[in-house]
């Protein structure tokens, strides 16, 4: 290949920019964030896109044979009534999936709310304020608009209203753990301790969505798709945060971590 047509290949995105005003608009905004927050904006799009999937598979029946499948893999296969395992182990789902439920994860975020006040972070303070509420409204509304029965192929484990997909629990666990482990974890300033308080969060968002699986009172696609949603949703809340700390600090996006004030 001679020395033209390398230059001409070298010159072909600045081509492309200046031949295309929508294309140079779009670059010059995604130069606007750093490395972070493009993952964090690619993984939100990515767990919508698996969101946007799995529910028209879920509308279609097309995952029907999955969700029994798993089900009944979980329950004793003499008895359907009792899931597989130890008593103890069905005591323990049945109160670690309160951690998921509307009460618990209002009064985690409530503790949290006052500690970032009176800690003079009013910014982050009405961060959480805003993550749990309109997570709260999302699993209601989908809930509404996909109308999905709950499983009936066995009694339920707990009580458990409102319909099936997505999983409220699994959503709001996802809302509330990842988004405050995220806040946590990015004021931190020791590396070790930034993996640990995003491995918590992630292990509590876990436990509470497989609880709703082996309890009965959701299928696993449910849950799926609440983890999905749940986590898009606590991964854009982070992102927010990032872009309104930069701004009150008046960096770019090589500025340092931390939470706004």
């Amino acid at each position: 290949m001679g020395s033209g047509d390398d230059r001409r290949l070298r010159t072909m995105p600045q081509d492309a920019l200046t031949n295309f005003p929508r294309l140079r608009q779009v670059w010059s905004r995604l130069r606007q964030f750093d490395l972070i927050e493009l993952s964090l904006l690619l993984l939100v799009s990515g767990l919508l896109l698996a969101f946007s999937n799995l529910a028209s598979e879920v509308m279609e029946g097309e995952t029907d044979s999955f969700d029994r499948m798993v089900m009944l893999a979980l329950r004793d296969p003499t008895d359907l009534t009792h899931p597989a395992g130890p008593a103890w182990l069905e005591i323990f789902f049945r109160d670690l999936t309160s951690l998921g439920s509307l009460p618990v994860v209002g009064l985690v975020a409530a503790v949290v709310l006052g500690f970032l006040w009176v800690s003079g972070r009013p910014a982050a303070a009405r961060l959480v304020v805003v993550s749990v509420s309109v997570g709260a409204f999302l699993s209601v509304a989908l809930k509404s608009l996909f109308l999905r029965p709950r499983p009936e192929l066995f009694p339920h484990g707990v009580e458990a209203q409102l319909t099936s997909f997505p999983s409220g629990h699994a959503m709001l666990a996802a809302v509330v753990y990842l988004t405050l482990g995220a806040l946590v974890a990015h004021v931190q300033t020791q590396p070790r301790v930034r993996p640990y308080c995003l491995a918590v969060a992630i292990v509590m968002t876990l436990l509470v969505g497989v609880s709703r699986v082996y309890l009965g009172v959701h299928w696993p696609t449910d849950v799926f798709a609440g983890w999905c949603v749940g986590s898009a949703w606590a991964m854009l809340c982070l992102l927010v945060a990032i872009r309104q700390e930069r701004r009150h600090a008046g960096q770019g996006p090589q500025g340092s971590p931390g939470i706004q004030r």
